[in-house]
């Protein structure tokens, strides 16, 4: 696997770990509110639904994790793959039903990380 490749699957992957740490850890607070675009109120009644999102993209992150670490380098690619089209759905989807920056955020990226993939 190139060099090409893998920096944008660990630079989405990180951003997953962000993700989790603003949804389960930083949810009621200013900045958690801020980049969600809350109210605290909002923020304190969905703050269990919050930290479940944020479970999801830690097991994003670690699948990416996962496939970055892998010896086998032809089921390392797949299992990326995998999980990038993961990250392209779920952005596709909060794209449609939350915010259409959320395709932006994570689809477009795990979208040029698959190119990357397949042409680094």
């Amino acid at each position: 696997m190139s060099i090409i490749a893998s920096i944008p699957v660990a630079l989405i992957a990180l951003l997953h770990v962000y993700i989790l740490v603003l949804e389960m850890f930083l949810w009621t607070t200013p900045r958690g509110r801020k980049a969600f675009g809350l109210t605290a109120d909002f923020a304190s009644k969905t703050k269990a639904l919050a930290a479940n999102q944020g479970l999801y993209n830690g097991f994003l992150a670690a699948g990416l994790v996962w496939g970055l670490c892998h010896p086998v380098s032809e089921f390392a690619e797949q299992i990326q793959l995998f999980f990038l089209l993961c990250v392209t759905v779920a952005g596709v989807y909060g794209g449609v039903t939350a915010k259409p920056k959320i395709f932006f955020i994570q689809s477009v990226p795990a979208l040029v990380a698959i190119l990357a993939l397949y042409f680094g």
